[in-house]
């Protein structure tokens, strides 16, 4: 544990190795005349500054981040990751029917590289004494191999246990035998504030492991570019490639963060850094010690968006704050609760809200089945508003199959879209119809250049919701249909032939 740190002045400079008993009687005369001056020339004199100590020995010159590391960095690992990458055509016209067919006499031409092995290294964090280790989805994505290097060069194989890529958080285990390994303490990512002294370990670049420090620069920052439902912790601790599933202490040795990602213009740090709270990291740990699917998020049904100053104007709010509900799934958690269209949720738990990352970044602290108080603003009043967290429903049910022989759109495989098959396929969970799945090559689809996430939205200007629907149209006599198609949010039509 560090010692308190208290504002000091910088350490004197050396006179010659002069006692500190001449240097005070040498400051003071300074003093001293400095104060006879100012008075001879009716100068005011500033109200006086607050008191600067000066170090009374020499451990108080050397006050260190150096006992806070030593209590982490054992709990700090580097994950190594091996992944086979498919070969690749050497020569540009390796791939094409012509040449192939004039040049397959020719054995000694390489047509393809073997095989490689494609490595990649990254941090971790020792979060439970059994083996459990904590690091990003992206390091550890794809990858056929993953190896655990502690901090005193010991190597350990590991499993993934859980991994969320909506998160970016992946739970590895690997087998210390009957040795109990170094967890890191969790902290309290909520009680942090800006302008709070962090470090940063982890293995930037391969080069081993490494600490610096900063300060916790935002919260509940929303990271430009990423993906992610997460409300990040924002620091100016150098962070760099490698860094990634890195520990981001406070000075009291607490986990706070997974450092995750940085906003660079040339590949380095530039002082601006994410990291993932911990609190969102403990609510995916109690899933796994629950054997509960972590990676599954509640879901509202609501589709929201953040409260403008003109939007915030017109509901006689002082200022921006809360999310909009523009959109309610019928039968969703939500409009069972009561929630209307016009709503403003301007708090979850007591936790207040920003953007729908923040939203959801609170929904998934809690588990399935877990009740959630809102704060909501309905016509100038704020009112509470309970609800039990729920996964996506799945209705109607997804039912994946290849279109028969025969059938006017023969050649695709397709699904039936709900919420809980959207957020599988990374489409907006209000989105309604029949997604296309699948394409095969030589068949009436892809003669109709249908393409894989296409979603069937109508047939003659009625809506397809199911296959039921989509067959039951289609089995209608005619000998043209229009064939409504969602493509990249921009709906099109295509002639089909009876």
């Amino acid at each position: 544990m560090s010692r308190p740190l208290t504002r000091k002045a910088s350490p004197p400079p050396d006179l010659g190795g002069k006692p500190a008993s001449e240097l005070s009687i040498a400051r003071g005369l300074v003093l001293a005349l400095t104060l006879v001056t100012v008075a001879g020339l009716n100068w005011p004199v500033a109200a006086q500054s607050p008191e600067r100590i000066v170090p009374q020995s020499r451990g108080d010159m050397v006050l260190s981040f150096a006992p806070v590391v030593k209590t982490v960095a054992p709990s700090v690992v580097n994950v190594q990751t091996r992944k086979a990458v498919a070969p690749r055509a050497v020569n540009p016209f390796a791939d094409d029917p012509f040449f192939s067919f004039f040049f397959r006499d020719f054995p000694t031409m390489p047509r393809q590289e073997r095989r490689r092995v494609e490595q990649s290294l990254g941090s971790g964090v020792i979060v439970r004494a059994d083996g459990l280790v904590v690091t990003n989805h992206h390091v550890i994505e794809g990858a056929d191999e993953i190896e655990v290097i502690l901090s005193d060069r010991r190597e350990f194989e590991a499993e993934v246990i859980t991994t969320d890529e909506r998160s970016d958080l992946a739970l590895l285990r690997i087998d210390p035998g009957d040795e109990a390994l170094p967890p890191v303490e969790l902290g309290d990512s909520d009680a942090i504030e800006v302008g709070d002294l962090v470090l940063a370990l982890g293995n930037p670049f391969g080069i081993g492991q490494t600490v610096t420090s900063g300060i916790i620069s935002a919260t509940a920052r929303t990271a430009p570019e990423i993906d992610s439902d997460v409300s990040f912790i924002q620091t100016d601790a150098a962070v760099n490639p490698g860094n990634s599933g890195g520990a981001l202490v406070t000075l009291d040795g607490k986990l706070i963060g997974i450092n995750t990602a940085i906003f660079t213009r040339g590949g380095g740090s530039i002082g601006i850094g994410f990291a993932i709270p911990s609190k969102l990291l403990a609510a995916r740990i109690a899933s796994v010690e629950r054997g509960v699917d972590g990676s599954q998020r509640p879901w509202l049904g609501i589709a929201v968006e953040a409260v403008e100053p003109d939007v915030a104007a017109a509901l006689g709010m002082r200022h921006p704050r809360g999310v909009i509900v523009r959109e309610l799934y019928p039968v969703g958690a939500a409009d069972r609760a009561g929630l209307e269209i016009g709503d403003v949720v301007l708090a979850v738990d007591g936790y207040e809200i920003r953007d729908n990352a923040s939203l959801n970044f609170r929904l998934a602290l809690g588990a399935i089945g877990d009740p959630v108080t809102l704060d909501v603003l309905r016509d100038g009043d704020i009112r509470s508003v309970n609800i039990d967290l729920e996964a996506p429903i799945e209705l109607p049910l997804r039912n994946v199959n290849r279109l028969p022989e025969g059938h006017p759109l023969n050649g695709i495989v397709v699904g039936n879209l709900s919420p809980a098959f959207n957020e599988e396929l990374g489409v907006d969970m209000f989105e309604r119809g029949v997604a296309v799945l699948e394409v095969y090559r030589n068949t009436r689809a892809a003669r109709m250049r249908l393409r894989p996430r296409d979603i069937l939205v109508a047939i003659d200007g009625t809506p397809v919701i199911s296959q039921d629907e989509l067959n039951d149209l289609l089995a209608q006599r005619g000998e043209v249909w229009r064939l409504s198609i969602k493509r990249d949010g921009r709906v099109q039509s295509v002639s089909i032939q009876g």
